[in-house]
């Protein structure tokens, strides 16, 4: 049964459909390797197993992915009935409800088994929470799984599960993406709803998506969760069609401009990010396309790091207050790893006018940022990860200034992507010398997801994707 877990979620669903393997034997299959591989990496915080193969049965025939295991991001993607921690100590609760992605993969014939670690309140690159411990890198114990959804990368680059559900408020898909070798795709803002808890998470910075290990099983997963519900408070552009249908279609000849260092002069060179986009920019032209090197000249914007991290500070003070809402009292600055500590206090000292005039900035970034691509420019290729592959305990959590540095060199290429609401997607080109994963991210206009898969698609079927984490 492990070959089984070899298979990426489409080919899970299709050797269940065909009768190769039971939903509960393919369910069973992820249980035991879950057991198996979890007490090294701590991927998995709560599971459901007994609980999610009784509901086997309940799963109609004709669902598309029956029987096919599933893990779930412990930050968002609310499960009725479930735990939901977030990563902190200070919340460990049942959520009331579905979230509305939940309740399409329900539909979908997902298996749920569980939910994976994530740094307290995903506001931070590596998933090292103090109140679950850290997970760890598949490829190398040692070594970080990324964050915030470092649990869900961890479990999809270990065989556990072929596809788990993710979001990315900084880099948060795909920076566990490059790390753990495997694809991640941030969805255009609003594109998939965050609903009925949240209209937006991070004022509109965060999205949900996906960690898999083929284009084609984050482009199926994406069709099923994509649109709005209603009361959200806005939607992404619509697509021409299922993204799953863009597996295979031509991209045509495309302008792609590369950076393989950031043009703001406070990020360090990172060479094996550098190399990493040096290759993938070499396959591309092999592919036909038109690559340059460029990017979008509001990259290099000095100011950008300010007003982005007074968003976050101001979003996550504003969840801290309704925790204490909710318990009846205030959450102590004691309660919370000393970073959330510190970014609360941050944001106490802002005022209601200086978050309006953050997000106002952030405004005329988002514009600056659209001119790259109104210009003709169709793709950016990048680093996903400002730095080299890092170890446990490299972005420390009792020195905040070197924690701080360290947090924004990584999310250098990534977190800009964030505030202008386009879609990324990262995928496995590159491994250290050490036989680490380094991913690279491509960047379209916004709603351009269907170019993303075409094109990340194609770069699939020329360089096959390798995932040494599996065995």
């Amino acid at each position: 049964m492990h070959e089984v877990l070899r298979l990426d979620a489409v080919g899970q669903a299709r050797a269940v459909r065909e009768g190769r393997v039971s939903a509960r034997e393919l369910a069973e299959a992820a249980i035991a390797r879950i057991e198996a591989a979890d007490g090294e990496l701590n991927a998995v915080i709560h599971r459901r197993f007994e609980r999610a193969l009784a509901e086997i049965d309940t799963i109609p025939a004709g669902a598309p992915f029956r029987g096919v295991p599933i893990l779930l991001k412990d930050l968002g993607w609310r499960e009725a009935g479930e735990p939901y921690c977030a990563g902190s100590g200070v919340r460990d609760e049942a959520a009331g409800e579905d979230g509305y992605g939940v309740v399409r993969l329900r539909e979908a014939g997902f298996v749920l088994l569980g939910r994976t670690n994530t740094p307290e309140f995903g506001s931070t690159v590596t998933t090292e929470p103090v109140a679950f411990g850290p997970t760890r890198n598949p490829y190398d114990p040692a070594y970080s799984a990324g964050g915030s959804s470092g649990g869900s990368a961890a479990a999809v680059a270990a065989g556990m599960v072929a596809l788990a559900t993710a979001s990315d408020g900084g880099g948060s898909i795909r920076i566990p993406a490059s790390l753990c070798g495997l694809v991640g795709l941030k969805p255009t803002r609003g594109r998939v709803s965050q609903g009925p808890g949240l209209g937006e998470a991070w004022s509109g910075f965060s999205s949900p998506g996906f960690l898999s290990r083929t284009v084609r099983d984050t482009a199926a997963a994406l069709d099923l969760v994509s649109g709005t519900w209603p009361g959200d408070p806005y939607g992404a552009p619509e697509l021409p069609g299922r993204l799953a249908d863009e597996v295979g279609r031509d991209p045509g000849r495309l302008r792609i401009g590369f950076l393989t260092e950031h043009p703001r002069g406070d990020v360090p060179a990172a060479p094996e990010p550098a190399e990493a986009v040096t290759r993938a920019a070499a396959l591309l032209e092999s592919l036909g396309h038109d690559v340059a090197p460029g990017g979008p000249a509001a990259l290099g914007d000095p100011d950008f790091p300010r007003h982005f991290g007074a968003i976050v500070a101001n979003n996550l003070a504003a969840h801290v207050a309704s925790l204490g809402e909710l318990r009846g009292k205030p959450v102590r600055p004691e309660e919370l790893e000393p970073r959330n500590a510190a970014m609360v206090g941050a944001a106490r000292s802002h005022s209601a006018a200086d978050h309006i005039l953050a997000t106002q900035w952030v405004d005329g970034f988002r514009r600056r940022m659209a001119a790259w691509w109104s210009e003709g420019h169709d793709l950016l290729l990048a680093p996903s990860l400002g730095v080299a592959p890092f170890r446990l305990g490299w972005i420390p959590a009792d020195d905040l200034s070197t924690a701080l540095g360290r947090t924004a060199h990584c999310v250098a290429f990534t977190s800009p992507i964030n505030a202008t609401g386009q879609p990324a997607v990262s995928l496995p080109l590159h491994r250290t010398a050490a036989g680490l994963p380094v991913g690279v991210q491509l960047v379209a206009a916004p709603g351009r997801e269907d170019l993303l898969v075409r094109v990340a698609a194609q770069i699939e079927a020329a360089t096959a994707f390798e995932h040494g984490a599996m065995a």
